[in-house]
């Protein structure tokens, strides 16, 4: 049920969210360099789930890596498809991903699991896990606090998390952390991470 409501709770602003987050020019620039440096130049099919309105799947395709958006919400859908109609984008959800085992060169998870409950974040990433090529590379961002903690997100409840903790957790789920990025707090944007990691055998 939790997903759900994060479903219903995006769609409700979808407009709104586009408006605010739909373009590469509203992502910090050191995150498209962060994102570029470790999925560009991959081949194979890179997953960008929870892609939300579609620009960083948009921003990896004009990099000439084959990337797929998969949203949960169909507004956001509908405007990636129109918006980067070259662009491949589906409805899906990344607890249980259509997707064969072991057949995937990356994955993007920007900031798309900031929503899950502590509890559920292994089974996610063992999903990832699964569908994840050998030595394919994991790039996610985070919000990040001292502790595993709840906050009032503007759309729904999420999750900060200590960065070493969540990099264990990668560790725990088949994942060898390559490099992070942390960015403390500017102005109304919270204290930020972003990590890349790559499959590990077995």
């Amino acid at each position: 049920m939790h997903m759900e409501q994060v479903r219903q709770a995006y769609a409700s602003v979808a407009e709104l969210y586009i408006g605010l987050f739909g373009t590469p020019e509203q992502v910090h620039a050191d995150d498209l360099a962060f994102i570029g440096r470790h999925l560009a130049g991959r081949p194979g099919t890179v997953l960008d789930l929870g892609c939300g309105p579609g620009h960083i799947t948009g921003y990896l395709r004009s990099l000439g890596v084959d990337a797929t958006g998969i949203d949960m919400v169909p507004e956001f859908i509908a405007h990636a498809q129109a918006a980067h109609p070259s662009g491949s984008y589906e409805l899906g959800s990344m607890e249980n991903l259509d997707v064969a085992d072991h057949s995937v060169a990356g994955i993007l998870a920007w900031g798309s699991l900031i929503h899950l409950p502590p509890q559920d974040l292994d089974g996610v990433l063992a999903e990832f896990r699964r569908v994840m090529a050998s030595a394919g590379t994991l790039v996610l961002g985070l919000f990040v606090g001292d502790e595993v903690a709840a906050f009032d997100h503007k759309v729904v409840t999420a999750y900060r998390w200590p960065v070493d903790e969540f990099s264990e957790r990668l560790a725990r789920a088949g994942f060898t952390e390559v490099e992070r990025l942390q960015r403390p707090s500017e102005g109304t944007h919270r204290p930020h991470a972003a990590i890349a990691a790559i499959a590990t055998e077995g």
